[in-house]
């Protein structure tokens, strides 16, 4: 990149804000190389691709020459971010914290280069911070300007319980920049608040105030709701190949450009190619896999990804099932059993409402073929091949009559 104009080009990509992209502007046009600063709570061990979009444009600042400040919030942890809650969040422990926080520098570092990559914890200055400093920096804030923020208001309005210590979270983010001196923050869409306390704080301390960049939450696989470890619609970048592989390629063919653009490192460019191969004639299958191979290749290597892909083709295009797969007889009333019924009758699901969310999640296949509705009925007299997910699979042969 030799332009402001192409780092900016690549720095919009994906992103949500800017603010102030003026303000960004001016300071590329320094020469310098930036301090880009993110945060990460340690309140869970382990990332899904959720999370390296934010990582991805940090990779991209590196890129054009800029230093990344990966910050984890082991001492922000301790207090548990209020965002979107509608109660209280339980603070995690020390030892918690500390656990946590021991698996990102391995993960993270599959994205960013280490040579430019500064990992800081901020206890390291907040730990330090006297009761008499602490007081000095809630002075700068007022409960006017927290109770801006949407979910404080709700809960406010709504006559729910804040603890006061919340209010904390917000304000140790921001002194985070005062004290990392960040040039740049990013952060997702739900963390734009906090981002600007950043800003406000920087400049409260005699600081040119930092540049914010908020970056989408990213869709499951479901392509509904944020991808979380709790809903199941993830992808966890310490997941075996195969897992990841056929994950990605169970994502519709509409949310696989939203994929592209916000995971892939491929160009606009290459992307718009791709788009139009599909507009011409291409099977999206086949461009699915370049996504799924490039995921994988990341998170593993190359030589994996290719054997993911083998792997693939050969279970769900092929057929191929394990020589000991089970089968199991299940009595199906003349009628029809609804698919989620069958899937907790043959223990594939603990539920019957398990089985639909599985479903709504495109988890469920029946003989290679995804379960798009969940009012399918399973008819008495065929055997079918049942999965759920990845790990869960059965040979069923649905019998005609009762209780068998």
């Amino acid at each position: 990149m030799n332009t402001v104009d192409e780092a900016l080009s690549l720095i919009r990509r994906g992103v949500t804000e800017i603010l102030l992209e003026d303000e960004l502007r001016a300071r590329l046009k320094e020469g310098r190389p930036l301090r880009i600063k993110a945060g990460f709570d340690p309140t869970a061990p382990d990332l899904h691709l959720g999370h390296t979009v934010l990582i991805n444009k940090l990779h991209q600042f590196q890129e054009l020459g800029h230093e990344v400040l990966f910050l984890i919030g082991d001492f922000t942890g301790m207090i548990g971010d209020p965002t979107g809650k509608s109660a209280t969040r339980p603070p995690l422990t020390r030892d918690q914290v500390i656990e946590n926080a021991r698996t990102y520098e391995q993960q993270i570092f599959k994205i960013l280069d280490p040579e430019k990559t500064l990992v800081m914890f901020n206890s390291s200055w907040m730990g330090a911070m006297s009761a008499s400093d602490l007081i000095q920096l809630a002075a700068k804030h007022t409960v006017a300007r927290m109770l801006e923020r949407d979910d404080f208001s709700k809960r406010y309005t709504e006559g729910r319980p804040i603890a006061v210590h919340e209010f904390l979270y917000p304000l140790i983010q921001g002194y985070d920049s005062v004290a990392m001196r960040a040039d740049v923050e990013l952060g997702g869409t739900d963390q734009k608040f906090n981002l600007l306390v950043g800003r406000q704080l920087q400049e409260a301390y005699g600081q040119r105030p930092q540049v914010v960049i908020t970056l989408p939450l990213l869709e499951g696989l479901d392509g509904v709701q944020k991808m979380s470890k709790s809903l199941g619609n993830y992808v966890g970048i310490n997941e075996s190949p195969d897992e990841q592989f056929g994950k990605l390629m169970s994502i519709s063919d509409t949310l696989m450009w939203r994929y592209f653009e916000l995971l892939s490192f491929r160009s606009m460019q290459d992307i718009a190619a791709l788009r139009r191969s599909v507009e011409e004639g291409r099977n999206p299958r086949d461009v699915k896999f370049e996504l799924a191979k490039e995921i994988v290749a990341r998170f593993h290597d190359a030589a994996a990804a290719e054997r993911a892909q083998e792997n693939f083709v050969l279970r769900f295009q092929k057929g191929a099932l394990p020589n000991d797969l089970e089968e199991l007889s299940i009595a199906v009333p003349i009628e029809g059993m609804p698919i989620a019924n069958l899937l907790k009758e043959a223990g594939l699901t603990s539920s019957t409402s398990e089985g639909l969310r599985m479903i709504q999640q495109g988890a469920v296949r029946i003989d290679g073929e995804r379960v798009a509705s969940r009012d399918v009925q399973i008819l008495a007299g065929k055997i079918h091949v049942v999965q759920v997910g990845k790990r869960r699979v059965a040979r069923i042969n649905t019998v005609s009559g009762e209780g068998k």
